[in-house]
């Protein structure tokens, strides 16, 4: 019985892939799909654990915050000056006036924990300092996010292992059909691997006192 690693199942899978090329740009598709989603749920982690704020003022805090810029939704640091004046402080002073009020409803409606204090000029972000209760429930937050990136790795994982299947009802042979699951699941192993690693580190910096 042939099986994966012999030269001969090797030379199997080539000349599968070479005599159905319909079936075999279908495979990559499938493939192609599930680490663009895989990839969005990893990014949309990165995003969220950087709105969750460890103390410390950084202008990564406003990432992902976008600001109406003329009917164009636009990063803040691109219609302004966004400068750490302390530890604890962010000054953002908008490269036009009338922005003011529309750079501090975005920060508002982001829901960063931090209000806007608007002294018509510039717009300073105060950091208040964390108490212990407090860097373990936003360690909490960081998990949750954590969790919710890996539901939509493993929901890409559904996706593509019900494709697979429906191949095999159109002729896609089992071993190939297994060879290709296990490449899925791999995948999806890696994933969760980052997940997992960007939530430890997001842990640490917050409870780094």
């Amino acid at each position: 019985m042939l099986k994966k690693g012999d030269e001969q199942y090797d030379d199997l899978r080539s000349f599968v892939y070479s005599n159905h090329s319909n079936m075999s740009d279908e495979l990559q598709k499938i493939s192609g799909e599930a680490e663009i989603a895989m990839k969005k749920a990893i990014n949309h982690l990165e995003i969220e654990l950087t709105k969750i704020r460890a103390g410390k003022a950084t202008p990564s805090i406003l990432e992902g915050i976008n600001v109406d810029y003329y009917g164009t939704p636009t990063p803040i640091s691109q219609v302004a000056n966004v400068q750490v004046l302390d530890t604890r402080t962010i000054s953002i002073q908008p490269w036009e006036k009338n922005m003011l009020p529309l750079i501090e409803r975005s920060i508002m409606a982001a829901n960063i924990g931090i209000t806007p204090q608007n002294d018509g000029i510039n717009i300073r972000l105060f950091m208040p300092p964390l108490t212990e209760e407090r860097r373990r429930d936003l360690a909490k937050l960081a998990k949750s996010e954590s969790e919710n990136a890996k539901v939509g790795v493993r929901a890409a994982r559904k996706t593509a292992m019900d494709e697979l299947k429906k191949l095999g009802n159109d002729g896609l042979s089992e071993d190939l059909r297994k060879d290709l699951e296990s490449d899925i699941q791999k995948m999806t192993d890696d994933y969760i691997t980052k997940c997992d690693a960007l939530y430890a580190k997001k842990e640490k910096d917050i409870m780094t006192v």
